[in-house]
């Protein structure tokens, strides 16, 4: 009976992990998309590369979702079996808590396992290939999009014109005017330009030409004269404010473990470094506690009386602060090296009282389990949140039996 009970539970929480996960992954890919939308279309990109990059940033999104859907799964499967009466028929036919929850455990193994791959392999490869895909936009605006004689804007306060495109893409009379930082604005004015590629970046080469800088309205600009100058492709996307080298989230395990003594980044911020290192290896131990505040929360079998709703609420709310104060674990890491112990904490410590909260429930007590008092606590608020559905006795036209009355032992 048990193999029964695994293969049956396992592939009913398997086919709602994956149906979760696709529609909460559809969601994200579709804000994604909705919000790349007017970036590549600017700068006369298809349909295709707006796909190839929404869909190369998904994974940095994965890692958080994943167990979310895991956790809805988990809560699903359970209260219908609760709802069928599954569960009270395997209970009666001597089945314990742990027999659904094997299955249950296995799933958050998998889950794990492939939050564990997505945050030291999958997420790096993405945005580092998204990195090259915007490199490439910026690109193909000055070689082919643009066409001579005319400005082009591909976002706010960053222009760009050519007086004439050369048949081997040179750019003769170039202007570009970067007004983004309100602190300081430039213009290149160039003769000749040149784009020179060298993956995974592109460089502009302007030769004789002068930059106008002006940092104070107030003050005359500043004009420097040039015979050649280059620029980055790469970093003319990002702000005058932001860094120009790869971002912990881009590095693979090893430059993180061991980033270049040189490393500008590092330099300046360890504590990005060190938060990301530890946040790839916590992460991980979220699917195994979601499981855990699920078998807490809807694991034992109840009749139709008991408020498994609120139940479910609870539980899911319950999960959604572990990881916030997960999040903010994490931001504090980034200040001071004495938090890292917090971002294990969290997800072992709720791990090891929903653990707790799971074995009191599997064993008869004459008082009210953990989630019982929780739910007496929040009732009120959640009656008026959710929908009441009517009960047995409320159809049988007793009014006189609450919505929530519980069995409880006999003291």
């Amino acid at each position: 009976m048990t193999s029964i009970i695994f293969r049956y539970v396992f592939r009913q929480t398997s086919a709602a992990l994956l149906l979760i996960l696709a529609s909460l992954g559809g969601i994200v890919w579709i804000a994604l998309a909705l919000k790349q939308l007017n970036v590549v279309t600017s700068q006369g990109q298809d349909a295709w590369m707006l796909l190839k990059m929404t869909t190369l940033a998904l994974p940095n999104l994965l890692a958080i979702i994943a167990p979310f859907a895991l956790l809805i799964s988990a809560l699903h499967v359970l209260n219908r079996l609760n709802g069928d009466s599954e569960l009270i028929v395997m209970t009666a036919a001597g089945a314990t808590i742990w027999n659904v929850a094997r299955p249950l455990f296995a799933v958050a193994i998998l889950v794990t396992i492939a939050v564990s791959f997505v945050n030291q392999i999958g997420m790096p490869w993405s945005l580092r290939l998204l990195r090259e895909y915007i490199v490439q936009m910026r690109t193909d605006l000055l070689t082919q999009v643009m066409q001579p004689g005319q400005f082009s804007t591909p976002e706010k306060g960053l222009t760009f014109h050519i007086r004439k495109r050369e048949f081997n893409g040179d750019l003769i009379g170039l202007v570009v005017n970067d007004n983004r930082n309100r602190s300081e604005s430039q213009t290149y004015l160039a003769e000749h330009g040149q784009i020179v590629k060298q993956p995974p970046t592109a460089y502009l080469i302007m030769s004789r030409g002068h930059i106008v800088r002006r940092t104070d309205p107030k003050e005359p600009a500043q004009i420097i004269v040039f015979d050649k100058y280059i620029i980055d492709l790469d970093r003319l996307d990002q702000r005058k404010d932001e860094r120009y080298d790869l971002k912990p989230r881009e590095r693979y395990l090893n430059e993180i473990l061991k980033p270049a003594k040189d490393d500008p980044l590092y330099r300046e911020n360890p504590g990005l470094f060190r938060a990301e290192l530890h946040e790839r290896f916590a992460n991980p131990l979220y699917p195994l506690a979601f499981i855990l505040i699920a078998l807490a929360a809807v694991g034992q079998a109840q009749s139709t009386r008991q408020g498994r709703t609120e139940r479910m609420v609870i539980g899911f709310v319950a999960a959604v602060g572990v990881r916030m104060a997960g999040l903010a674990a994490n931001n504090l890491v980034v200040l001071n090296a004495a938090y890292v112990p917090l971002l294990y904490i969290i997800p072992l410590a709720v791990s090891g009282l929903a653990f707790v909260a799971v074995l009191r429930n599997a064993k008869p007590t004459s008082g009210p389990k953990l989630f019982d008092r929780i739910e007496d606590h929040l009732s009120p608020v959640l009656r008026h949140l959710l929908p009441r559905k009517p009960n047995d006795a409320d159809l049988a036209g007793n009014a006189s039996v609450p919505i929530n009355t519980r069995e409880r032992p006999a003291q």
